[in-house]
C-alpha cells in the first residue's frame, strides 16, 4: 500500500464488457518469476488454479469476472457458498489482493483463501459454518498487467502502478490506491504528478480496474459487510480513514471508529501484526478502504503482510509464501465472522 515500505457462474451484473472501448492494448509476452522464486504464481497460473478449485468443488465456488484491465486482462473474481449457484441474501465478504503491481504474496494471500475455504469445507467445522452463513468473494489479482510487467525482463521491476499510459505524460500507470472516489485527492495523501509512485490518476475512478471493482461492489450493497485490501509490507492491520487523523470525522462516529478499532485489533492479536488507523502512519486519500466505508459503511481493513522490513521487502522469497499466508487464518474467520 505504501510506497517507501520497509485482496463456474459468470453473473451477468459484474461483466467488464462495458468498463472498455475500443481494442484492448498490446500485453507484454507472458514472464515466470525470476530464478527461485517460481513458488509464486503467475496471472495465467493464478487462473489455472482458481479453475481448478471450482473444478473440484462446483457446488461451494464459481468463477465470474467484475470487469478487464487496461491491457485487457480479466479481473477474475472467485464466489464461495455452500449454495454457490443461488443468490441467499446471506451476509458477504470481500477480499481484494495486489492492487500494487510488485506485492505479490498478496495474491499467494487470496489464492490460499480460496484454496482453503473449499479444500478444508468438508473436515473442518469452522470453515463449514463460516461458508455456510456467508458469501466470501476474492479478487485475487485487482492489477493483473502491473504484476505481469513487474516479473518481465527475467528480474523484478519494482513496479507499483498499473499500466496505462498518462495523457500528455511519458509516464506510465496510475496508483491503484490513490484512484478511489472518496475524498479523492483532497488531503495531501497522494500526488499529482504522473512519475510519482503515488499519482492518483486524472480523475477519481479514471482506471478501468477500479472502476470495474467499485462498480462490483456497487452491484453487490449493502450485502457486502466486511472487506480485507491485501498488500505489503510492514505487518499492519489498518483501518479508516486514511484522509484525516481525526478518529471521528463526517463519515466515523465514535462508536464505528470502537468497532472498527476492536475487530482490528482482534484480528492483530492472531497475526501479530501491529494494529491501527490508516493515517495514524502518514496520510492517504483516495485509497480503497475510506472508499468502502465512506460510500458503503463497509468493515474494512488493509493488511501489510511480512516483512517488517528493511526496505525494500517487496520480494520475499517463495519458501515463506505458506507461513505467511497460514499466519492470517484466524484473522480471516474474524472478519467473516464479522459480517453480518
Amino acid at each position: 500500500m505504501y510506497p517507501r515500505r520497509a485482496a463456474g457462474i459468470v453473473l451477468a451484473l459484474v461483466t467488464g464488457a462495458a468498463l472498455l472501448a475500443g481494442p484492448a492494448p498490446a500485453r507484454a509476452a507472458p514472464a515466470d518469476f525470476p530464478a527461485g522464486d517460481e513458488g509464486y504464481h503467475t496471472y495465467a497460473e493464478v487462473t489455472a488454479e482458481l479453475e481448478k478449485a471450482v473444478a473440484n468443488h462446483p457446488d461451494l465456488a464459481a468463477l465470474s469476472s467484475v470487469g478487464k484491465s487496461y491491457e485487457g486482462r480479466e479481473l477474475t473474481a472467485v464466489k464461495i457458498s455452500d449454495h454457490v449457484s443461488a443468490d441467499e441474501g446471506e451476509p458477504e465478504v470481500l477480499f481484494t489482493c495486489n492492487q500494487h503491481a510488485r506485492e505479490h504474496l498478496t495474491t499467494e494471500m487470496c489464492l490460499h483463501i480460496v484454496q482453503r475455504l473449499t479444500s478444508g469445507y468438508a473436515t473442518d467445522p469452522n470453515i463449514r459454518s463460516l461458508v455456510d452463513g456467508h458469501v466470501i468473494w476474492v479478487i485475487p489479482n485487482v492489477n493483473p498487467d502491473g504484476s505481469e510487467f513487474d516479473i518481465s525482463g527475467g528480474g523484478y521491476q519494482y513496479w507499483r502502478k498499473n499500466r496505462r499510459p498518462v495523457e500528455g505524460s511519458r509516464s506510465v500507470g496510475t496508483d491503484l490506491n490513490r484512484n478511489w472516489g472518496y475524498k479523492w485527492g483532497c488531503c495531501d495523501g497522494s500526488s499529482t504528478s504522473p512519475s510519482s509512485e503515488t499519482y492518483r490518476g486524472p480523475s477519481a475512478f479514471s482506471e478501468p480496474e477500479t472502476r470495474a471493482v467499485s462498480r462490483f461492489v456497487d452491484s453487490r450493497a449493502p450485502r457486502i459487510k466486511a472487506h480485507i485490501d491485501f498488500h505489503t509490507y510492514a505487518e499492519l492491520v489498518l483501518w479508516p480513514f486514511g484522509h484525516t487523523k481525526d478518529d471521528t470525522t463526517e463519515g466515523m462516529t465514535a462508536e464505528e471508529n470502537a468497532r472498527l478499532r476492536d475487530v482490528g485489533q482482534r484480528m492483530a492479536a492472531t497475526n501479530g501484526y501491529t494494529a491501527q488507523q490508516s493515517s495514524d502512519l502518514y496520510l492517504t486519500d483516495g485509497d480503497i478502504n475510506d472508499w468502502m466505508w465512506g460510500s458503503h459503511k463497509i468493515l474494512t481493513y488493509t493488511f501489510e503482510m511480512y516483512p517488517t522490513g528493511p526496505f525494500p521487502g517487496f520480494y520475499p522469497p517463495d519458501e515463506d509464501i505458506a507461513r505467511e499466508t497460514t499466519r492470517n487464518d484466524a484473522a480471516v474467520d474474524i472478519l467473516i465472522g464479522e459480517a453480518r
